[in-house]
């Protein structure tokens, strides 16, 4: 266990654990199920995925000088002037079970950057607006949490849509059991039709 009274220690362990939580949603699907469009702008888990690897492999790697040791198997930069989308969905070359290991790969990747820099360590993001481009470690570990925590809580969604699969992580739900969520939800709309 980290130690969480230390901030490095403590800011690592959240990403770690979030992004975790991002494979965990992945669990038991088919490729099929992985892959389908869940939202009205084609949101779907192995989508997700993608973006986050893609999102962790960026923010630690070219930011602090350092490159993935397999760069052609990330969405290059110069794909999204073709296709805005490009991190968001699973190629038909690309498999659920390849872009988890190349997740987990990517998150020790990931974890080299932050185990061997301090978090005051410079870098640099290109892709934002000038001005704004220099950065420390801290922040990327903060910014990329807070995205990976965003996009965990639009998988957790999704797979509840799914399957009713729901919870916090794999090992603690921290949701109610045997809970009778038909009466809850009938509840919820009842309230909700009073102001309708």
């Amino acid at each position: 266990m980290a130690d969480l009274g230390d901030a490095k220690a403590a800011l690592h362990h959240y990403l770690q654990a979030t992004r975790e939580d991002l494979i965990w949603k992945l669990d038991g699907l088919s490729e099929r199920e992985a892959r389908l469009p869940r939202t009205a702008t084609g949101n779907n888990l192995l989508g997700v995925l993608k973006h986050c690897l893609n999102v962790e492999a960026n923010y630690f790697g070219p930011t602090f000088g350092r490159e993935f040791p397999t760069p052609e198997e990330l969405v290059p930069m110069q794909a999204y002037e073709e296709e805005p989308q490009a991190d968001w969905y699973a190629r038909e070359d690309e498999t659920k079970d390849g872009l988890i290991g190349l997740y987990r790969r990517v998150g020790v990747f990931a974890d080299q950057t932050i185990e061997q820099l301090p978090l005051d360590a410079p870098g640099r993001v290109s892709w934002w607006r000038p001005g704004g481009q220099a950065v420390t470690l801290q922040r990327i570990i903060i910014h990329v949490i807070c995205d990976l925590a965003r996009h965990a809580g639009h998988a957790d969604i999704m797979r509840e849509q799914y399957d009713t699969a729901i919870g916090l992580r794999r090992e603690s739900t921290n949701i109610p059991h045997d809970y009778d969520w038909p009466a809850y939800v009938t509840k919820l709309t009842t309230l909700a039709d009073r102001f309708g």
